[in-house]
Formats: C-alpha cells, sequence, structure tokens
C-alpha cells in the first residue's frame, strides 16, 4: 500500500480539518436558527467550539457548551436525542459520500483557559515571570 505522500504528521489530514470545519460551521447554523423540532433544543443557546472528524470521515465529535456553561447534562441528553435530525439538517448543504455519525462531548478549552488565567494570575508565577522580563531587559 502506498503511504501518503501529503500527510507526514500524526495530526489531521487537510481534508479532516476542511470537512470538520464545514460540520462545525453547518452544526452553528442549524442550532443558531433551530432548525430541529425539539423544543429544549430550541430553548438552549449552544456553542459549537470545534468538530473533529476520524480519518475516514464517517464519524464527527462536536465539542459544545451551553451559554453560559449551565446544565452542560441536558444540553448533551438533547443533542444526543436529536442525533439523527441534526446529523440529516447538517449534512443537507454537505456533498460528502456518506453523513458523518455526530457525537457530542462538552468543550472543556473554556474551562482549561480559565485555570490557565488563574494559574498566571497568582503571585508566585507572577514574580517568576516579572524575574523573567528584568533579565530578558537587562540583556
Amino acid at each position: 500500500m502506498a503511504k501518503n505522500r501529503f500527510n507526514s504528521g500524526s495530526g489531521p489530514s487537510q481534508r479532516q480539518l476542511r470537512v470538520s470545519e464545514l460540520v462545525r460551521r453547518s452544526l452553528s447554523d442549524v442550532l443558531a436558527r433551530g432548525d430541529v423540532h425539539d423544543p429544549d433544543l430550541g430553548r438552549m443557546s449552544i456553542t459549537v467550539g470545534e468538530v473533529q472528524c476520524s480519518p475516514d470521515l464517517k464519524y464527527a465529535t462536536a465539542y459544545v457548551l451551553p451559554l453560559g456553561g449551565q446544565n452542560k447534562d441536558e444540553c448533551l441528553a438533547a443533542l444526543r436525542r436529536n442525533k439523527a435530525e441534526l446529523r440529516h439538517l447538517v449534512t443537507k448543504g454537505l456533498t460528502l459520500k456518506y453523513a458523518p455519525d455526530l457525537r457530542f462531548e462538552i468543550d472543556e478549552t473554556f474551562d482549561r483557559m480559565d485555570d490557565t488565567r488563574r494559574m498566571f494570575a497568582d503571585e508566585h508565577v507572577r514574580q517568576d515571570l516579572e524575574d523573567d522580563d528584568i533579565e530578558d531587559a537587562d540583556e
């Protein structure tokens, strides 16, 4: 079997990235318009932070977060309950051979950013950073 000449790294291919972004935009639009016939999803404002597709493009994992980060479990339950309808609405405008099976996970990147900000605001860390700035200015 020939080795893929264009994707030498272990990361996602350009096609995976392109399809992931198309699915993310389409899913975001569907959720914003409220096209799904579920009153629970209609009441929620959901942010789609990222979508990652599998190498064969048959699975797409959407990382979502409800507005304010509250009711995460209800949000995931509603999305998973309406997975088939969302899959149909999302891939309606896309020209793919297979409609990827949608999977939903909570997006933890905002929590990690808050933890990082808290860490940089810590007195000991700020002191270390300021010491590095002074050394850089002396050179």
